[in-house]
C-alpha cells in the first residue's frame, strides 16, 4: 500500500500553499479521485481536504443578475439543474463538488485499467489502444492520434452552452478562465485535461444572467435510464421571439475531450424562424467534422437527430421532434 498524508485546509491560501508539496492533489468529494487511486491509476502521496474552507459552498448574486456557485439553480438555471440531474446517482451527486465535477477524468477502459500499457492519458508516449481496441464510447470530434476518450461530466456541458467563467486562485494570484478555454482537446499532450496550471484550486463558477431559462433542454443519450455516462448529451438553450430563435446556445457531449460548443448549428439558427429544415441542416453542420471509428460511427447520425430533439424541447414544440 503507497504511503498517503493528509492535511485538512483552513481557507484556500492554504490550500494553494499545501498543493505545491510535489505529489499533492487537492480532495472534496472524492467521487472520481478514489476510484482513481483505488484502481492504481492516480499515485497522490498528499490530499489536501477543501471541504472545510469556508465560502466554498456558497450560491451568491453577482451585478448584472448571474450567480456564483461555490460548489439553487432550478428556476433560473433549468439547464444546469437538468443536467446535474442526468449524472451519476443521488449519492454521488450528494458527496460530488462543483469542481471535482469540472475535473472528472474520462471514462475510457483503456485509460481505468493498468493492465492496458497503451494509454497516453496515463502514460504518455505509450500510444491509444483505443484507436484500434474497443471504442463504442469514444469521440468523433476533436480527437487526436494520441488520444479518442471522451469528457464524461453532464454539469460540464451545461456550462459550456451557458458561457460559465470558472475562478481559480493559485501560487500566481486568482485568475478567471473561460468555460470554453477550461478544457483542453487532446492534441499531443492528452494526458493534460485542464488549462489549469500546477497548484491551482478552482474557488467558483460563475453565471451569466439567465437569458434562457424559458427556453432550454438538456438531453442525454444512454444505454440505461440511470447511472450510465452518455453516448451523446445536448445541451440546447434559446432566447426566442416567437418563432425566430434571437440566438441559441448548443453544447454537447460524449462524442469529445471536452464539452463540444456546436457553433456551426448556433449561427445558423441565431436570427431565423425555427423550421425543421433548418434545425436538421444545423445539426448536420454540427457534425459536418466528426471522425468517427469503426465502433462509433453510429454517434454522428444519433448527435444530430439528438441535436433536433433537444432544440425542438427547448423551443417547447413537442412534435415534429427527430
Amino acid at each position: 500500500m503507497d504511503a498517503i498524508s493528509y492535511e485538512r485546509a483552513g481557507d484556500v491560501a492554504g490550500a494553494v500553499r499545501a498543493a505545491q508539496q510535489p505529489g499533492a492533489v487537492f480532495i472534496g468529494g472524492g467521487t472520481n479521485l478514489l476510484d482513481l487511486m483505488k484502481g492504481g491509476v492516480a499515485r497522490p502521496v498528499r490530499l489536501i481536504d477543501i471541504t472545510h474552507i469556508g465560502g466554498l459552498d456558497s450560491v451568491a448574486s453577482l451585478p448584472g443578475g448571474g450567480i456564483r456557485i461555490g460548489a439553487l439553480v432550478r428556476e433560473q438555471y433549468p439547464l444546469l439543474s437538468q443536467a446535474l440531474l442526468a449524472g451519476a446517482s443521488a449519492q454521488l451527486r450528494n458527496m460530488a463538488t462543483v469542481g471535482g465535477n469540472l475535473l472528472q477524468r474520462t471514462r475510457c477502459g483503456y485509460f481505468y485499467d493498468p493492465a492496458f500499457t497503451q494509454c497516453n492519458k496515463r502514460m504518455p508516449g505509450s500510444g491509444c489502444a483505443a484507436l484500434d481496441g474497443h471504442n463504442r464510447m469514444h469521440a468523433i470530434l476533436g480527437a487526436s492520434p494520441q488520444c479518442i476518450a471522451v469528457n464524461p461530466s453532464d454539469m460540464s456541458v451545461a456550462l459550456a452552452a451557458l458561457d460559465a467563467l470558472v475562478l481559480v486562485s493559485g501560487p500566481s494570484g486568482e485568475r478567471t478562465i473561460a468555460f470554453a478555454d477550461f478544457h483542453r482537446l487532446p492534441g499531443d499532450r492528452p494526458d493534460v485535461d485542464t488549462t489549469l496550471e500546477p497548484g491551482e484550486l478552482i474557488t467558483a463558477v460563475d453565471l451569466p444572467p439567465p437569458l434562457f431559462s424559458a427556453h432550454s433542454h438538456y438531453l442525454k443519450v444512454r444505454d440505461r435510464a440511470s447511472y450510465a455516462f452518455a453516448l451523446v448529451s445536448v445541451a440546447a438553450a434559446l432566447q426566442m421571439d416567437g418563432e425566430r430563435v434571437q440566438s441559441a446556445r448548443i453544447a454537447l457531449g460524449g462524442v469529445a475531450h471536452k464539452p463540444w460548443r456546436a457553433n456551426a448549428a448556433e449561427q445558423m439558427l441565431s436570427g431565423q424562424p425555427l423550421s425543421q429544415a433548418t434545425l436538421k441542416k444545423a445539426a448536420a453542420a454540427a457534425l459536418s467534422g466528426a471522425q468517427p471509428r469503426h465502433d462509433n460511427a453510429f454517434k454522428v447520425r444519433l448527435a444530430q437527430r439528438a441535436i433536433v430533439r433537444a432544440v425542438n424541447r427547448a423551443a417547447g414544440y413537442t412534435g415534429g421532434v427527430a
